[in-house]
Formats: C-alpha cells, structure tokens, sequence
C-alpha cells in the first residue's frame, strides 16, 4: 500500500503514454517516517502499518487516502472511536491507466488528473456507524486509490486508523483468547477478584503484553482511546489539532503546487481570538480508574464502596506497538454492608453502647406517649464521639461528645427519633445514653467544665497530700480513691485508664479514702479539698474523684498522679 496525499498522488500518476507502476513500499524509508509522528499528524495519507491519531470536528467530514497499487493483495483497516459515535466509509475507485495526450505523448493538465479521481464517488466496500472498534479485512483486494470518509455528528472527537497490506505478518493488535470474557471470581463488600485468559500473543507469539484494568461506576468501555478520552479532564484527552497541521504537514509549495492554508482560513481557523479551531469545555472529572498490572491474569480490586455496581474492563496493550485489543468487559455488584441492628431506647433508662473504632451505632428511640421535648442525655466514656438525631427523617441534631452533654429537644407528636452514634478513629468507643420524655429526669450528675483535680505541693508530707476540685449548684455525693502505682507510672498508662464510665462499684474497698456531698449556690466559691492521710514516704499514688447523681450513675474526673515527700 502506497501512502500519499492527494496532489501528492498525482504527481506520481504516469505523465506519458505508456502504462507505469507505482513503487512498492521502500520499507526503510517507511520506518524513518512512522517514527515521525509528526509526519503523518492530520494529514490525508494513511501510511501503511501504523496507527495514527487524528481529530474530527463535529458535522466535519474528514477523508484519508491510500493506494493499493497490485490485485489481489490482503487489505485490513482498522477505526477506533475514541470518546464519540462515528460515521465511516470505505470506497475504492480505479486509477488512470494512461494519460489522454491523443498519441502526441503531451500529459494530461494536472488540474484533469485531479478532477478525474477526486471527483469519482468510486465502489463503497464497507460502512460502518457507532463507537465499536470496527474493521475491515479482506483477504484479496483490488487496486486503486482507496478513500476511507470519517464523520461526527454528535460532538468533536479524537480518533485512530490502521491500515495495512501485511496483515498476517503484521498483527500489531494483541488478538484475544478463544473466550474474551472476564470472570469475577470473588466477591465482597469492599473487593472484587477478576480473572481473564491470558492473549495468545503472549503464550504463543512471546510478545510483551500487558493488561490494565479500567474500573467506574458509569458503564464498559470498548477500546483504551475511549478510557483516555474520559480520563482527560477536558471533553477530548488531546488538544484540538493546530490549524496548520489539520491540512498541510508538507510544504506542497515545493512541490509547485497552490498551498492549502486558505482552505483553512475559509474554516475560520485562523482566528486571532482563539488558540485551537474550537474551545472545549472543562469538566469535572469522573470517578474512573486505570491500573496496569503487567502479564498476570488475576487481579483483586480493593478500596470498593459497599452494594455499589461496578464496570470492569480489560486491555491487553502490546508493549512494541502500544496498541490494545479490549476483552469482553462485566460488571458486577458489591456486597451490602451487615445490617446494623438498631437499638431500642427505653424512656428513663441509661443504655451502654460499645462502637468499634471508626464504627457507627444506630439507636431508636419511641415515646409512647405523647410529649412537648426529649431530653437526650450522653456520657462519652473516652474520646469524643458524634451523635446525630432524626425526627421521621429529619436532622435535629449533630454535635460531637466529651464527657457529659445534655440536649432538648422540641417534642412532637407520635415522633420517632433515630439516633447515629459515630465512634473515635483513635480506637473503639465507649459511651451511656439516657432519653426521655420527662424534663425533670436526669440521670448523669452534673459536672463543673473543668474535671481536674489540683494538688497543693507547699501541703504534701511524707504521709499526706492536699486536693481540691470543683463542684457545681446541684447537690451531688463525691467519693474519693487513691491507688498506689510504680515510680516510672506515666501519662500515657493514666491515659489507658480514662475510662469515666467505670464507677467506684469497680474498685477495692481498700482504696476508697471517703465519700461526701457538696455544692454551692455560688458557682464561684463551689471548691471542696481534702486532705488524703496515711500514706508512705516517697511513694506514688494515683487519685480519683467520682462524682455519683441522683439516679445512681457516676461520673470519673480526670486521674491525678501524686507523691509524697521521701524527706521530712
């Protein structure tokens, strides 16, 4: 197959009488040229054995050429749309034999030659309209100047073609096994497991193959041009081709021919306000993934979001060429997450809840009566946590969690309350959660806003330290333990042991100093001490301070570690 563009073409038809072949194909020669690319970028020459890129304008016919110069010879053409539908056609027409000089040997006017085979609408041999990966194969072919016609009506849009008269020997494309399909051999709630056979190219021809998998949501893919084209945050994954190369990569003026770049003007292309023949839009990109894996043929996706559907294809790309051939792609349905098992709230009654870490824990709560508020009452027994409430569906509440909350809500009529209670990142949490339809019912004792118990170093002893700590208004009882630890207890062992949740019922009775109540009227002035006595020399003891309300649930403030002088 001859490549050439059309005056090109004519310049080599035979300008005298006597019948002239055209030259085969000088293979060194073609080989300098494919790899420039620029050589054949959005010309009207279809070189022969190798893919070219090129770019369509919407409702722009585009036409290329080639030449097949013998009979007979094996033809295949290959067009891959890339991310629109496309409309094509082959056709094949005869070329002039000999000039009509009337026996004078003078060759026919250039502008005859031209018109005699451009204008010449030829045999159509195939068409073909869609975005499938289309070819055309024939096994025995005729000469002529073959024209091959490209048309996009629904957008711009980049596309490929390739054509060769060596197509057994050629086989640029990795050819797929007997069944193309893609297995799913395992699934879960976060992963699939593909598997495919492997393309005869690689177990039988030993080329270098790879296969890459492209994962989304949307729908398959059916060529790798259609995954780059989405991939691409612009509507088309390559610019719009420069003006000057849609119509003339060589100078045809050498050749003594008219240039073409007026061709281009009447387009508009060479408008001063814009770079590119058209501008195209920014997009969002889409939620699409390639992965390329080498030569195995299983692979497990991970990092998949539960009950979700997904689309899976698989490219195998010839490593030499670049070029791909697409299996046959599926999709498939991840796993539902278990089903929560939602908890039912009592009204008045303290419910503990246990969340694994970045877990979450739905809770339902139904007053059977009906109620102007709700109180929800929440203790985080160690980090913070996030609790939500719905009223039939609707958001009331989303606040984070430390220590002891309290919210009211407006109540309302036969209402339902949906509460999401969201664990910590930093490790499993621990709470108690108390609902009710009665405003006077509290069943976590108040707290000051700062839990921490001070010691008075100027009052420590050999077998005595001083605290103090802070009350609230509400008459509470507050009782107070002490534990000895080692020298080398630190904070981050207190850490561990923060848990506000356990009450003094968890401690020996060895450990407990006393137990008292206290409040006053006057925030300002709501500070107890107490001095802790009979204790040894030198030692270290770690002190705590539960607060316990009216409805027997305590509440822990923050450990103190303390030590005694060794020296009196």
């Amino acid at each position: 197959m001859l490549l050439l563009r059309c005056p090109l073409l004519l310049l080599l038809l035979p300008l005298s009488s006597r019948p002239q072949k055209l030259p085969t194909r000088d293979e060194e020669l073609f080989q300098m040229q494919i790899r420039d690319k620029a050589f054949f970028h959005d010309s009207s020459v279809i070189p022969d054995g190798a893919e070219i890129s090129s770019y369509l304008f919407r409702d722009t016919p585009k036409r290329y050429f080639f030449v097949v110069e013998e009979d007979n010879t094996p033809l295949a053409v290959t067009v891959t749309p890339c991310d629109a539908p496309l409309e094509w056609k082959l056709s094949v027409q005869e070329l002039p034999e000999e000039a009509s000089g009337e026996g004078s040997g003078d060759p026919e006017p250039l502008e005859q030659q031209k018109q005699q085979i451009t204008n010449e609408e030829g045999t159509e041999l195939f068409s073909y309209k869609g975005n499938d990966v289309e070819y055309f194969v024939s096994s025995s072919s005729p000469s002529g100047l073959y024209q091959l016609d490209l048309l996009s009506t629904e957008k711009d849009t980049h596309f490929k073609v390739y054509a060769t008269t060596t197509p057994e020997s050629d086989q640029p494309y990795p050819e797929l096994p007997y069944d193309p399909r893609i297995d799913v051999t395992s699934l879960g709630r976060t992963t699939v497991t593909l598997a495919w056979k492997p393309s005869p190219t690689a177990s039988l021809l030993k080329q270098p193959i790879q296969y890459c998998i492209v994962i989304n949501k949307e729908h398959n893919f059916k060529s790798l041009c259609a995954v780059e084209a989405k991939l691409s945050s612009d509507d088309a994954f390559m610019m719009a081709p420069k003006p000057g190369l849609d119509f003339s990569p060589f100078d045809f003026a050498h050749f003594g021919f008219p240039s073409d770049n007026n061709a281009g003007k009447e387009r508009g292309f060479l408008k001063s306000s814009s770079k590119f023949g058209r501008q195209t839009s920014s997009k969002p990109r889409v939620d699409l993934h390639k992965v390329c894996i080498g030569n195995k043929n299983i692979f497990t996706v991970s990092d998949l979001k539960p009950d979700t559907q997904y689309y899976f294809d698989m490219f195998a790309v010839n490593a030499n060429t670049n070029m791909s051939t697409a299996y046959v792609g599926t999709f498939a349905r991840t796993k539902e997450e278990a089903k929560q098992k939602t908890v039912e709230l009592k009204d008045g009654k303290v419910t503990d809840v246990f969340i694994k870490r970045k877990g979450a824990k739905f809770l339902r709560f139904a007053p059977v009566s009906s109620h102007q508020k709700v109180t929800f009452s929440v203790h985080s027994c160690l980090d913070a946590v996030q609790i939500q409430v719905r009223r039939d569906g609707k958001l009331l509440l989303s606040q984070y969690v430390e220590g002891v909350r309290q919210f009211q809500l407006r109540g309302k009529a036969k209402a339902k309350y949906l509460i999401r209670l969201k664990g910590s990142r930093k490790g499993a949490s621990m709470l108690k959660i108390l609902a009710t339809t009665r405003p006077n019912k509290q069943s976590f004792p108040s707290l000051p806003e700062d839990t921490r118990i001070k010691a008075f170093d100027k009052l420590r002893t050999c077998s005595s330290v001083t605290v103090a700590w802070l009350g609230t208004q509400e008459r509470n009882k507050f009782c107070i333990y002490k534990r000895e630890v080692d020298d080398n207890y630190n904070e981050e062992q207190k850490k561990r042991e923060q848990n506000q949740c356990l009450g003094p019922d968890t401690r020996k009775k060895s450990e407990k100093v006393l137990c008292k109540y206290f409040h006053s009227q006057n925030i300002q002035k709501a500070v107890t001490t107490e001095t802790i006595r009979g204790l040894q020399p030198g030692k270290s003891y770690l002190l705590d301070v539960y607060v316990i309300g009216h409805g027997g649930q305590s509440v822990k403030y923050q450990s103190k570690l303390v030590k005694t002088r060794k020296f009196c």
